[in-house]
């Protein structure tokens, strides 16, 4: 057996989190000159890990890690976009060929100004544990 791989449930996560009408960036927001939305989530995921789904060592269950990071203009808008995204991972993701769970989440910092940025944005992390098997 293969062990499984991370990048198909990152997918996933950003088609539902898309699915709910949010801007999602893979490990940060693009620097430019375009201006960026007012609300928008960041995933940060982990490595992931594969550990043994019997005795034989078969090491096809698959932990992640991730971390969405709302972002937005106004507090308001940050603890929002962190409600829209609980919302959209509240259901199992699907991942072709595997039994996922349902998202759970584990909390995160608190919300965080950045003044370092014009206009200032607020963030707040949410972080999240994924769990799937071979289906």
């Amino acid at each position: 057996m293969t062990s499984p791989a991370v990048l198909p449930h990152l997918e996933a996560v950003r088609g539902a989190l898309a699915a709910a009408q949010l801007t999602v960036y893979l490990g940060g927001a693009p620097a430019g000159p375009a201006p960026l939305p007012k609300t928008f989530a960041v995933l940060y995921p982990g490595p992931g890990s594969a550990s043994p789904s019997s005795l034989a060592d078969d090491r096809t269950t698959l932990d992640l890690l991730l971390q969405v990071t709302c972002v937005a203009t106004t507090p308001e808008g940050a603890l929002g976009t962190a409600d829209r995204v609980r919302a959209a991972l509240a259901a199992p993701v699907a991942v072709a060929g595997r039994a996922t769970w349902r998202a759970e989440e584990l909390g995160g910092p608190p919300l965080q100004r950045d003044d370092d940025v014009t206009p200032p944005l607020f963030y707040l992390p949410v972080q999240f544990r994924l769990r799937s098997i071979p289906a």
